[in-house]
């Protein structure tokens, strides 16, 4: 039987490899362009040989792509920056990639195209990111009709950038959050992988958008507690009032990278939260009962308790 062939954007990122094992399980070869392709060697590991090949990829080169997305039937888009840099834009990743992606898949022979973005995503948005995230499932369903749209909320799993850094803010006796009563619905990224393959397998679902989260919708001030009691700290959680986090966060932004929030993040924690709406299709449509992320962050958290793997609870 001839393997089905799938390119996918962004696939050495902190969703990437867990899809990519996903795919390979259902006999997928995976063409994954990502940036600095000769750091990414562990992803072949998780197949048989041949089943997964690498593609240096830049946002100013298309010609490898544009050859590997014409010999494939699936093609997912996971590329997403969380902040800007002098290189990297908002509206260039966000918005112009998943236009000429969604060209390309138009004329070739691409069965269907995943395209992730973000719970929030909204042309209304005062955030240059969630802005940006609409106007790239705009232009992906406008210029390819098998588009499918995955828009999950806060990504949680062993590498995530959430968790693991409040654990490591966890060596300061005050923990200053900025929205406190922000709700999001964190989910893990298990779930999300499944999600996407689900996706792909589902029948009919073109043109349709997917909102998915995990079980639990819960506060950023809560979530951060839980994070701190899953590690056995006793730390102060106190509220940044939002015009001292925006005041923070516009000199913060002229670092290269940010420590902790960006002036639009402060735009999106000051708009509606970040939960799954009913208004689109959701983790049931494709038969997903999501995990408990607070219950599955016990599994990498561990390191960061004072006696480590082995600390009491």
């Amino acid at each position: 039987m001839k393997n089905h062939i799938c390119t996918i954007l962004g696939g050495g990122g902190f969703i990437g490899r867990y899809l990519v094992r996903n795919l390979t399980k259902k006999n997928y070869r995976c063409i994954i362009s990502t940036r600095k392709a000769f750091q990414k060697g562990y992803l072949k590991t998780q197949a048989t040989p041949g089943a997964i090949e690498l593609i240096n990829w830049n946002s100013n080169n298309f010609s490898e792509l544009k050859e590997s997305i014409k010999n494939s039937d699936i093609v997912i888009n996971l590329i997403g920056i969380l902040y800007e840099t002098r290189k990297q834009k908002f509206y260039n990743i966000h918005s112009s990639i998943p236009e000429t992606v969604a060209k390309i898949c138009n004329d070739s022979d691409v069965k269907k195209f995943i395209h992730v973005s973000a719970i929030g995503a909204s042309e209304n948005s005062k955030s240059l990111y969630q802005k940006s995230k609409y106007q790239g499932e705009a232009k992906a369903l406008e210029n390819f009709k098998n588009t499918v749209v995955i828009r999950p909320s806060v990504v949680c799993g062993t590498e995530d950038n959430f968790t693991n850094l409040f654990s490591k803010l966890s060596i300061l006796p005050v923990i200053p959050v900025v929205g406190m009563n922000y709700k999001f619905q964190p989910i893990l990224v298990t779930d999300v992988a499944d999600a996407i393959v689900q996706a792909i397998e589902v029948k009919g679902n073109e043109r349709k958008i997917y909102e998915i989260g995990g079980p639990k919708v819960i506060s950023f001030g809560d979530m951060v507690k839980s994070i701190l009691s899953t590690i056995n700290k006793k730390r102060f959680v106190v509220e940044m009032p939002m015009p001292i986090a925006k005041i923070q966060s516009t000199i913060t932004d002229l670092l290269p990278i940010p420590p902790i929030l960006t002036r639009d993040q402060c735009e999106i924690l000051s708009e509606a939260d970040n939960v799954v709406s009913n208004n689109h299709l959701t983790l049931k449509d494709l038969d997903i009962n999501p995990s408990d992320v607070e219950e599955a962050m016990k599994k990498w958290l561990w390191r960061y308790k004072d006696g480590g793997q082995f600390a009491k609870a």
